[in-house]
């Protein structure tokens, strides 16, 4: 009985300690995530400002332009995927991972060959357990992502969008991330970058109405190069944004329910302790009557 008892106290001491850092984290993670949604709040009107604007410019002009130009001289397609640094985080690095196998299925499935990219340990570890070459990764700033970091990583894709096929070059990037929507909400979302798929706000003019005039100043072509590099950065900054604020989210939850565990763990091993310490102390009353009965009888 008594070995019992020491066992269940240790097993409260270390669930104990476990509360700590549990707590800890999760007072952590609580006091950043009004700063990551306020940059999320920040950071997403001009996202969708220059996708919106660089859709107009890109509908209403009449050249070919790689923004949405679909390129047939290659089967190549980028691939980001931006997770976590670190764990404690529920199923968040898990779902945008699953996510991007997905895409990747559907993508190899139709003839096309990935070039991976991956922003956080938590993606790059995963793709490096499985032998998959990675053509650029990022990790160390996932909760607090700097603009340089998003700046870096677009050069990187647009780098490979814009070169020859015999050089690495690709027909498309695809980006998938974790689109924060409120404190309780976060989904896995993917999009294509380049050449541009969803138009937010501009629309094709309908027969009978009057499009609007616009005029590039120098020319489409320019006004465009220059939009496109401006484009992917924002995109991505917004992404990596949501990221931080979706991950912040979910270490926050996971946390607050492994408190709650451990509370329950320590209540249980507290519950048994004093069970053991109740049966010891009637097996001695036990042995001592028994004895003191032997005695009279004698």
């Amino acid at each position: 009985m008594a070995g019992q008892q020491r066992v269940y106290r240790q097993r409260i001491r270390a669930t104990q300690s476990l509360k700590k850092i549990f707590r800890a984290m999760e007072l952590i993670a609580a006091s950043r995530i009004g700063k990551a949604r306020a940059r999320v709040a920040s950071a997403t009107p001009y996202a969708q400002a220059i996708t919106r604007a660089i859709s107009a410019a890109a509908l209403h002009s009449d050249v070919e332009h790689p923004l949405t130009s679909e390129r047939d001289d290659t089967n190549k397609v980028a691939l980001l995927v931006i997770s976590a640094d670190r764990g404690m985080a529920g199923a968040y690095s898990a779902n945008v991972i699953r996510e991007s196998e997905r895409l990747r299925g559907r993508l190899e499935g139709e003839g096309k060959e990935v070039v991976q990219f991956a922003a956080g340990r938590r993606a790059v570890s995963y793709f490096t357990f499985r032998r998959r070459e990675l053509a650029g990764q990022w990790t160390g700033e996932s909760d607090s992502p700097a603009r340089e970091t998003a700046t870096e990583i677009a050069n990187a894709l647009f780098a490979r969008f814009a070169a020859e096929a015999d050089e690495g070059g690709v027909s498309e990037i695809h980006l998938v991330y974790t689109r924060f929507k409120s404190m309780v909400t976060q989904e896995p979302r993917v999009i294509r970058l380049l050449p541009l798929e969803i138009v937010e706000g501009v629309t094709e003019v309908e027969e009978g109405e009057v499009p609007p005039l616009y005029e590039f100043e120098p020319s489409p072509d320019e006004v465009l190069d220059a939009l496109l590099p401006r484009y992917i950065e924002s995109r991505i900054y917004a992404a990596l944004l949501h990221s931080a604020a979706s991950e912040l989210a979910n270490r926050q939850r996971a946390m607050n329910t492994a408190t709650s565990n451990a509370e329950d763990i320590i209540r249980n091993y507290t519950r048994l302790a004093n069970q053991a310490r109740q049966s010891e102390i009637t097996q001695e009353i036990s042995e001592i009557v028994s004895g003191a009965d032997a005695l009279a009888a004698s």
